[in-house]
């Protein structure tokens, strides 16, 4: 019995070492990529238990009992997976191998050189419409909004987007694609005139402050692209009321939200505030305008969207103000103004391709009598009328080629028809702006990008044509930090405005090399940008005639030896994260800017280019007390003035300075009393806004008589505004948005 036990202890013990020796063979090694080794990589070997993760150096070991011919096999998220086939004998195995980055849309670089983005895609919130309405100081309007942003210029007396040294008219605003002509409101000299467009129709918004892409045109500064909401979350009715305007508008969706439609009405009148505040401006009729609006929407059975939006307004105004001249007691000018603007559009998924076709239309009428008065006998006003028809039309058809490469291209149609008309005489201008356009996107890993394009234009008014190359590139230089690089060749047709003869004129051109340094984590994001941009080809200008009452002379253009440049650096820092409840940010920008163009009898620093501008917006959520504040200061270094006339033909600075520096201090309160109200009917929103807090005396400019001995200074209309509204919106609880969206 003993030796049995013996026998089996002996049998036993050599199948526990014999056991032993077979899960001694190791296999070890190493994964990497680019010699640089990867960490959590999944290293099994297939159909067993058997395997390791890898160490933050890419290396990994493990033991197996498996013998014969195996497979091993390497698995991580952002790499494409391996297998190699291994024997697995009495001897320990040392594997090495490299994989292939995994290329795909959220981990790819993305090009950001020129541009801030907010979309379903990038939900970054700037240029959302809630940011917009709960930023102080921006009056709601999307071109407000913006010069809290890096590169745009605080320009009070004129309406535009005044981009890194470019004037208002050299940006240019599109919708779902469309060129959107005439997008700010008629005004008269002095006073700008108001977003048309309603910013809650916009669900993502692109600002390129410069190096913007191929497949848009006509501008030589940056380009705001619009994108329209595609069905609405469901039905709703809202009202509006405030001192000054009074709206209502519907939307109605159906269940399966494949057809929605909406419309919505408003009147506003400034006279009730002009009793109430001490206005800088005499308005002998207050400004008032009616706007109607009309959309739709339509989801085709293959996926496709048609989408149609329509509006009409009009404009009314008529300002006195002190005269100059001995002639003139004071200088009167009254405004009737009419607008309409159409813009349908239809995308349409093609297997792996996306068709997008667009369209608008508008119509604009600006109606402006001058006149003079003095001792209660008012002079025969001189009439200066300007009817304009616009029509654009756009093709773009898109093919994937991978996960973050894609090519586009098409074409685009630009028509304008303009009849402007002073006195008896009369000035037709029309023009057929033809482009073609192609683009690529390029993703070579996940760490580096390029976006390639090109754009050729062709004018039948100019008999001129175009070519102009444009690329960008991207990497990534650590987890949260890329660099861009931008470079783009722009051209723009002259004013129509300045086309009063028979000079033969050709494109205005800029180039645009743009820098970019961002830091993007959660809830904070930090961009730095330098940029130099080029300018040739600009217009040339004569002073022709003056109009009673109106301080801007008629002009004409002569030729195209205007040039320029501007250069400049810029910073934006926004913070979501680190104070609870508190979303603030910095933006900063200096310009360097120079330009002879125009009258300018030399190259001179621009009128309307400030060397310094400073904004700071931060915003509070009180969820528990139903409200919300927000802040808002501006800052810009006084720009340079100059009174410039024509003498025998010469252009000439008679008086020139600097303004004092822009500062306003700007707040804004909003309660939501349906908070926590799951299931509310109705969401309500009162505003409180008070522009200019501090009341500063803000000057944005000079009028001079016409010896040049007297001036009277350009000033906002109100130097502290406030603004007080009820929105009721029923079927709709928009609190959640209120809160998510911003932080």
């Amino acid at each position: 019995m003993k030796t049995i036990y013996s026998k089996n202890l002996c049998f036993f013990t050599l199948f526990v070492c014999v056991l032993h020796f077979s899960q001694n063979v190791k296999i070890t090694g190493r994964v990497s990529y680019k010699n640089k080794g990867i960490s959590a990589v999944d290293v099994t070997l297939k159909d067993t238990y058997d395997g390791a993760t890898t160490n933050k150096e890419g290396f990994f070991t493990f033991e197996t009992s498996e013998k014969g011919n195996h497979t091993l096999i390497f698995s991580h998220t952002k790499y494409i997976g391996s297998e190699k086939n291994i024997t697995i004998s009495d001897q320990d195995l040392n594997i090495n191998i490299d994989l292939k980055e995994q290329v795909n849309e959220i981990d790819a670089v993305v090009i950001t050189a020129g541009s801030i983005e907010a979309s379903d895609k990038n939900r970054s919130a700037i240029i959302s419409p809630l940011d917009v309405y709960t930023t102080a100081g921006s009056d709601a309007q999307i071109s407000s909004y913006l010069t809290y942003l890096p590169g745009v210029q605080k320009v009070g007396e004129t309406e535009g987007l005044f981009i890194r040294g470019g004037t208002g008219t050299e940006a240019k605003i599109f919708m779902d694609g469309s060129l959107v002509n005439n997008y700010f409101s008629n005004s008269v000299p002095g006073i700008a005139g108001r977003d048309r467009l309603n910013t809650s129709l916009f669900k993502g918004n692109v600002f390129s402050s410069g190096g913007y892409s191929a497949l848009y045109g006509q501008a030589l500064s940056g380009a705001l692209m619009l994108e329209s909401v595609d069905f609405p979350d469901q039905s709703s009715y809202d009202f509006g009321v405030s001192p000054i305007f009074l709206n209502v508008a519907l939307q109605r969706v159906n269940d399966d939200k494949t057809f929605s439609f909406g419309a919505s009405a408003g009147y506003s009148n400034l006279k009730l505030m002009q009793e109430v505040f001490n206005f800088n401006t005499d308005f002998n009729e207050a400004p008032s305008g009616f706007n109607g609006d009309f959309n739709f929407r339509i989801k085709t059975k293959s996926g496709g969207v048609l989408k149609y939006y329509g509006m009409f307004n009009t404009d009314a105004m008529g300002v006195k103000t002190p005269g100059l001249d001995p002639d003139s007691q004071y200088s009167l000018v009254k405004l009737r103004g009419k607008n309409t603007f159409h813009n349908l559009s239809f995308r349409q998924k093609l297997g792996r391709y996306l068709l997008n076709v667009g369209s608008s239309y508008s119509f604009n009428r600006s109606d402006l009598n001058f006149s003079t008065q003095t001792d209660e006998v008012q002079s025969v006003p001189t009439r200066l009328l300007n009817d304009g028809n616009y029509l654009n039309f756009k093709t773009v058809l898109e093919r994937k080629m991978n996960r973050i490469s894609a090519v586009r291209g098409g074409f685009e149609l630009n028509y304008a028809n303009e009849e402007l008309s002073i006195e008896d005489v009369n000035k037709g201008y029309r023009d057929l702006i033809s482009s073609a356009f192609v683009e690529t996107d390029l993703g070579f890993s996940n760490r580096f990008s390029a976006k390639i394009g090109a754009r050729a234009e062709y004018s039948s008014y100019l008999k001129e044509s175009n070519f102009a190359p444009r690329f960008a590139l991207a990497y990534r230089l650590a987890k949260d930090w890329t660099t861009s690089f931008a470079y783009g060749i722009f051209y723009q047709n002259p004013e129509s405005r300045y086309i009063n003869s028979a000079a033969q004129l050709d494109f205005q051109q800029s180039q645009h090399y743009i820098f970019q340094v961002q830091k993007t984590a959660e809830g904070r994001s930090l961009r730095l940008e330098a940029f130099y941009k080029k300018y040739n080809d600009l217009i040339k200008v004569q002073n022709i005639a003056n109009i009673p009452g109106q301080y801007q002379p008629v002009q004409t253009a002569v030729n195209n030896n205007g040039d320029g440049y501007a250069k400049g650096a810029e910073l934006f820092w926004r913070d979501k994260k680190t104070i609870k409840n508190i979303d603030y940010w910095v933006s900063y920008s200096y310009l360097d800017s120079e330009r002879d163009f125009m009258n300018y009898p030399m190259p001179l620093k621009p009128g309307f280019a400030s060397q310094h501008t400073l904004s700071v917006v931060a915003k509070r959520f009180f969820p528990e007390m139903k409200f919300q504040t927000n802040l808002s200061f501006n800052y810009a270094k006084g720009r340079p003035y100059y009174d410039i006339i024509s003498d025998n033909g010469e252009n000439i600075i008679r008086n020139e300075g600097s303004l004092k520096d822009f500062s306003s201090l700007n707040l804004s309160f909003n309660y939501l009393p349906n908070i926590g109200k799951k299931d509310a009917k109705a969401f309500t929103v009162l505003v409180l806004s008070v522009s200019n807090v501090l009341g500063r005396k803000n000057i944005y400019g000079y009028n001079f008589s016409s010896d040049g001995n007297f001036r009277s200074a350009i000033v906002p209309p109100v130097n502290t505004f406030v603004f007080v509204g009820m929105f009721i919106s029923f079927g709709v609880d928009k609190t959640e948005d209120a809160i998510n969206n911003n932080l």
